[in-house]
């Protein structure tokens, strides 16, 4: 991103990207001193400059080294920056999502729906209409802090939970919980809760790249599938403690050739009674299988503003997120607790856990403001 005045670039920002075939997506928006650069529905350029304090043009500019082509080119006003009487444009909404909405006047949201009726569900034996809680959803208002904010929950099947848990988090969305809403449901049905705050086009990007996702996936196999794939990890276990221990930086406990590792932290209840590891308010992982090929679950004790970075790191590391929920009311400060299940080198994977440890710790150093 630059600036020039009088003849003179300077530049004001820069962003590394993947460079992928085909057409790209750009969004530039200017409120004021604010300009905000997304590309693909994922913002890279976040910078602020008050050189051009006035309304005036745009233009289409290039390097001169580059090749470039524009096409569905769209100019309109950024609006008021935010709050409650901001205006949605819904229609923009609906053309990136490509679902249809409603508008609930009375509250100011606007809502785009997907029913999951590609794949049949049953529940207690009885076959379920998508009505009845099988429908993804993305609801959106005015923000307060930025254009807009999005709340939903996706219905997704176990194979589709991680891949499209990565294509949220890319987008710039949060994800804030992943559970199940039946039981003796064939097959498994999962429901992953999204939420963000920013440009409008943005959170409709992400909702629609999450989306796509399950798309692609029940395209190459119409059915869900049964498990993680990979090599089967051997029955009888034998994994080298001192390996995760040192790498962990904690001792661990062994039996039949398994090891577990769990690192507590404290909070308080209403009782006044501070609780701690032994109580369950811990980080765990489990090792079984080989050194060369094992299997590794477990559970993060993350605060709320440790949470993305947390689901970040493990989903960079292809580790699996299973659950994100909480085991406790009225807590302080508030845990919650998500669990996860990878297979790979022992070793490899317990470096994976280790960055993710040291992420959460740089977190909980720099909360995000709110």
């Amino acid at each position: 991103m630059y600036k020039v005045v009088d003849g003179r670039r300077t530049q004001l920002g820069s962003a590394d990207v993947d460079r992928v075939p085909g057409w790209r997506e750009i969004r530039i928006t200017m409120r004021g001193d604010h300009i905000e650069g997304y590309l693909d529905g994922r913002k890279s350029l976040d910078v602020r400059d008050a050189t051009f304090k006035d309304s005036g043009r745009i233009g289409l500019w290039t390097k001169a080294d580059a090749q470039t082509h524009f096409d569905d080119l769209t100019v309109r006003s950024a609006g008021a920056a935010s709050g409650p009487d901001q205006t949605l444009d819904t229609a923009e909404i609906e053309r990136i999502t490509g679902l249809s909405g409603t508008f609930n006047p009375e509250e100011k949201v606007f809502k785009v729906t997907s029913p999951r009726t590609d794949v049949p569900v049953a529940v207690d034996d009885w076959q379920m209409p998508p009505f009845m809680g099988l429908t993804s959803w993305a609801a959106f208002q005015a923000g307060s802090k930025a254009a807009a904010m999005v709340m939903g929950d996706l219905v997704l099947f176990e194979d589709e939970v991680n891949p499209v848990m990565s294509a949220a988090l890319d987008a710039g969305l949060d994800v804030t919980a992943l559970h199940n809403h039946f039981s003796f449901d064939q097959p498994k049905v999962y429901f992953m809760h999204i939420g963000g705050e920013g440009e409008t086009a943005a959170l409709a990007g992400g909702v629609r790249r999450a989306l796509d996702t399950v798309k692609s996936i029940r395209a190459e196999n119409p059915a869900p599938r049964r498990s993680f794939g990979g090599a089967d990890i051997p029955r009888a276990s034998s994994i080298t403690a001192r390996t995760v221990e040192d790498i962990l930086g904690v001792k661990g406990q062994s039996k039949d050739g398994m090891v577990k590792v769990v690192l507590g932290r404290k909070a308080k209840l209403p009782c006044g009674c501070e609780v701690g590891k032994e109580m369950g308010v811990n980080t765990w992982a489990a090792f079984a299988g080989s050194d060369a090929l094992a299997v590794v679950d477990g559970d993060f004790a993350v605060l709320e503003d440790e949470l993305q970075v947390v689901l970040e790191s493990l989903r960079k590391s292809d580790i699996n997120v299973v659950a994100i929920h909480h085991h406790m009311t009225h807590e302080e400060p508030r845990v919650l607790f998500l669990h996860y299940w990878g297979k790979g080198p022992v070793e490899a994977l317990a470096r994976s856990l280790r960055s993710t440890i040291d992420a959460q710790g740089a977190a909980s150093k720099a909360v995000r403001p709110r």
